[in-house]
């Protein structure tokens, strides 16, 4: 049971360290517990094969220098955590896995040389950890470092009671944010990057290639930016609600062409995020960007794609792609769910206790929900 940091291109002194660090985790999260449940033991739910949840009880982790232990409140399941259920990131993950990246808790203890954070703060957690040697840390860009540790996939998550981070990745949730809602400021924080990496401008036209949890919060943001959203997507009851919101929609089954064409005067829009995922979408979203538009990459795509690239030539149009966020997005996302412009209560189907974890990602499979919550400190019993 070792858990793998990502590694990207790196020399074999870099390996060895990884490996070492990561050793030092494993002894450290999934150490069993024989003696009855008390004070200091944590729950947590663990990926231990394809389409296989366990709920382990573990010792918590004494909180080193620098790092800070969190009483996790809430958790999201999102779609990484779909792909790791599914077995997809098996080459990636180690089992067992405790996963979940998208939370709210509160700070339960704090390590040496931890300054700003004490027991009791209302936090969420940024899951990245730079290597800060890489070429594209020195350029600035630490998110999305070569060597990047994606918290939550690469180590130990927060399905658990007790989650021991480094305190340089806590953001801060203002008073009267309640943690519920607060467990959606790491997609929140996705879709501000996405937005703003998009270079959207207060009066664009706005293309939105699918209507799920992330399209829903990029559409919300682009338009507290001062865009008009149009949602594209397939769902009916996901339609709907995109429509109950506010925003314009169509149905991909019919001729989105057409509905941007008389959406936008003829113009075409001038962002299209294409967080479908899918490949008609893809090859669709050239033909919806007006002159000197930008296609902004939002899903996940597993295999390579068809794009119009004679369209690219000959709008002159710009792709970018937008992966996850930097710590002023994240408290932005803050600030946007603290202010309600984010529906958190239209957007969060319901919420399980940690034992339904399992049960709750089926039912994402299905597409029977919008986002799911685990409260990891309730118990079936209670529920």
């Amino acid at each position: 049971m070792i858990f793998l940091f990502c590694v990207g291109v790196s020399d074999d002194l870099h390996v060895a360290a990884t490996l070492e660090h990561t050793y030092d985790v494993r002894k450290r999260v999934f150490e069993t517990v024989t003696e009855p449940r008390g004070l200091f033991m944590s729950r947590s739910a663990a990926y231990v094969a394809e389409g296989k949840i366990e709920t382990h009880e573990v010792e918590p982790i004494e909180p080193k220098d620098g790092e800070v232990r969190v009483r996790v409140a809430f958790v999201g399941l999102c779609g990484t955590d779909l792909h790791i259920y599914h077995g997809h990131m098996d080459k990636r993950v180690t089992k067992p896995l405790i996963f979940g990246h998208e939370m709210s808790g509160t700070v339960e203890a704090v390590g040496k040389g931890v300054q700003g954070w004490a027991p009791g703060d209302a936090v969420t957690v940024m899951p990245l950890k730079w290597d800060g040697t890489c070429a594209a840390c020195h350029a600035g860009y630490h998110y999305i470092c070569q060597h990047l540790t994606f918290i939550g996939i690469d180590s130990p998550g927060a399905l658990q009671e007790l989650w021991t981070v480094p305190a340089s990745t806590l953001v801060r949730l203002p008073a009267g944010l309640d943690l519920r809602t607060a467990a959606l400021a790491e997609p929140t924080a996705v879709a501000v990057h996405d937005v703003r990496r998009s270079g959207l401008q207060t009066g664009d036209k706005a293309v939105v290639l699918g209507g799920g949890p992330i399209g829903l919060l990029i559409a919300c943001v682009a338009r507290d930016a001062g865009a008009d959203v149009m949602v594209v997507e397939l769902d009916a009851g996901r339609r709907k609600l995109a429509a109950s919101l506010g925003f314009a929609t169509a149905d991909p089954a019919g001729d989105v062409a057409d509905a941007v064409v008389e959406w936008t005067g003829g113009n075409g829009a001038e962002v299209v995020f294409e967080v479908s995922g899918a490949a008609a979408p893809v090859a669709l979203a050239t033909a919806l960007a007006k002159v000197r538009g930008t296609i902004v990459v939002v899903a996940i795509h597993s295999a390579p794609r068809e794009v119009n690239l004679q369209q690219i030539f000959w709008k002159e149009l710009t792709i970018v792609g937008a992966r996850v966020y930097q710590l002023s997005d994240f408290e932005r996302a803050v600030d946007l769910l603290a202010r309600e412009v984010i529906p958190a209560g239209r957007i969060i189907t319901r919420s399980v206790p940690l034992e339904e974890t399992a049960e709750a990602l089926s039912q994402l499979a299905k597409g029977e929900a919008m986002k799911v919550l685990v409260d990891v400190a309730s118990t079936s019993q209670e529920k």
